[in-house]
């Protein structure tokens, strides 16, 4: 009778060791997965950073480049549109009021087509957001299971 009013005092203990081993691997593999994910993130993001480096000094080149392009052109336009209207003391004033309209009108559309595409496309790192709404379907499967 004394061994097993031992095993019963020692039973408690051996059940919150249990416990106490359970809860530090679980807080371990929390840690863990926490820092699996913000890797996944911070790779993500340095990939994008990276590649934005890299094209930015062309992306300037052909920004200015294009701007060139674009403010020539449109002088030859107006100048263009002007002499439609030769001989009208206002000449120049309706060539670039046309001009003016028209690039508005396309500027507009152009904007409506971005917004458009930004919003299809998402600002967000897509790869991490699949992952941890994977994670969330597989951690609801595993408390409903418990």
């Amino acid at each position: 009778m004394n061994n097993s009013t031992t095993n019963q005092e020692r039973f408690p203990e051996q059940q919150f060791h249990r416990l106490t081993q359970l809860v530090l691997e679980m807080k371990r593999e929390l840690v863990e997965f926490a820092t699996t994910r913000v890797e996944l993130l911070r790779s993500e993001i340095q990939e994008s950073v990276a590649a934005m480096k890299a094209a930015a000094p062309m992306a300037v080149i052909a920004i200015v480049l294009l701007v060139t392009a674009y403010l020539l052109l449109t002088l030859a336009l107006v100048g263009l549109v002007a002499v439609a209207f030769v001989g009208n003391p206002y000449a120049w004033f309706f060539a670039f009021l046309i001009v003016g309209g028209a690039w508005a009108l396309l500027g507009v559309i152009a904007a409506f087509l971005a917004l458009r595409s930004l919003r299809r496309l998402g600002l967000f790192p897509k790869k991490t957001i699949e992952v941890l709404k994977a994670d969330k379907v597989w951690i609801d499967r595993e408390v409903s299971q418990a």
